[in-house]
């Protein structure tokens, strides 16, 4: 079938400024999913690639991986969905299939995964993501929304939600009091909160501002706050945390985290710093069986856990919904962290012309 002329939003080059922009759709094939696009998340990376601050991006750019979608038509074998029914795509839409990563249910790290946007299709034309009107999928990458959960709260969870929710399925041990650290408060950080205490974790949240200490404990349920340039709360917080879930996506020193560590703790990074980050590694790891780590998004299987996990939590987000007009204000809040946690673009709702 042929690819359909879709409305989305792009950035034209690295001031990220985001305009009207009209593009065609690839090609629909057999196990193919269109889905009219509702609701899209907006998330930090967007604005690091709107700038072509992470690698270097192929200008026009249509952004948005936390894309909550209606099936509108399918593909001759797709018999995953049925028109009409609530999906969301995440991060990637395609990988190779055959790969170590692939066969185990860890696609997200196929050397040859393909991002929802700023990618290249198999047929060579570029991907574009959900700041659009509409968006064509395999039905391997795409996931079914729960009916008990709205539609604009499922969209923070495609990415910001399952790269919270990946690494922390290792602590999820019912018969065991685990301690866990969440540094950053942001879009990734307030969902890590809700899903470590989900998951019956004694949750301290660890903030470079004294601000969020009453949403943190108050509003998101956490059981401490440490304000990080405290010396006096971080010495007296140290050697007591199993894990931290560092969601920072800025420069920041990693030595006083470590330190909040127990032996044999792990600071997992799940916040993409673009500039290098620095640590003593003698002092801070080797003498205490540390470990730093990394976790990328989620697999396929993952994305779906985490949704149905929120749905039967009965958990809640937060979130603002704005139009289209607003979303560069949108992403000048962000970047100032004025967020309350995360924006939520109402697709379907806007003129996007």
């Amino acid at each position: 079938m042929e690819g359909r002329r879709v409305i989305g939003l792009a950035a034209r080059d690295e001031s990220g400024h985001l305009s009207p922009y009209s593009f065609t759709l690839r090609k629909t094939g057999p196990e193919d999913v269109v889905l009219k696009v509702l609701y899209c998340g907006v998330d930090h990376t967007d604005l690091h690639q709107m700038r072509s601050e992470i690698f270097p991006i192929n200008y026009p750019l249509v952004p948005g991986h936390e894309v909550v979608g209606e099936v509108e038509e399918l593909g001759s074998e797709a018999k995953k969905f049925k028109l009409g029914d609530k999906v969301g795509v995440g991060c990637m839409i395609s990988s190779c299939g055959k790969c170590m990563a692939c066969e185990s249910n860890s696609e997200q790290y196929c050397s040859e995964r393909i991002l929802t946007y700023s990618g290249t299709n198999k047929d060579g034309t570029p991907t574009q993501g959900g700041f659009s009107s509409a968006m064509v999928v395999h039905q391997k990458f795409v996931v079914k929304i729960p009916e008990k959960l709205a539609p604009e709260q499922a969209a923070p969870l495609l990415c910001a939600g399952v790269t919270a929710y990946s690494p922390l399925k290792q602590f999820y041990n019912p018969d065991k009091a685990i301690k866990a650290g969440i540094l950053g408060l942001g879009g990734v950080g307030h969902l890590g909160v809700l899903i470590a205490k989900a998951m019956g974790h004694h949750v301290t949240v660890i903030s470079s501002s004294e601000n969020k200490r009453v949403e943190a404990l108050e509003h998101l349920g956490a059981d401490a706050f440490l304000v990080s340039s405290n010396a006096a709360e971080m010495e007296g917080a140290a050697n007591s945390l199993d894990y931290i879930l560092d969601t920072v996506p800025a420069l920041h020193p990693l030595g006083p985290y470590i330190s909040l560590l127990k032996v044999a703790g792990k600071l997992i990074f799940v916040g993409v710093a673009t500039k290098p980050l620095c640590f003593n590694t003698e002092h801070l790891l080797l003498a205490g069986k540390k470990s730093l780590t990394g976790s990328f998004i989620g697999s396929m299987e993952e994305t779906q856990e985490i949704l149905d996990f929120w749905s039967e939590k009965a958990l809640t987000s937060m979130i603002g919904v704005v139009k289209a007009d607003y979303i560069n204000k949108a992403f000048e809040k962000m970047e100032r962290n004025e967020v309350r946690y995360r924006f939520v673009l109402d697709v379907a709702g806007s003129n996007l012309e």
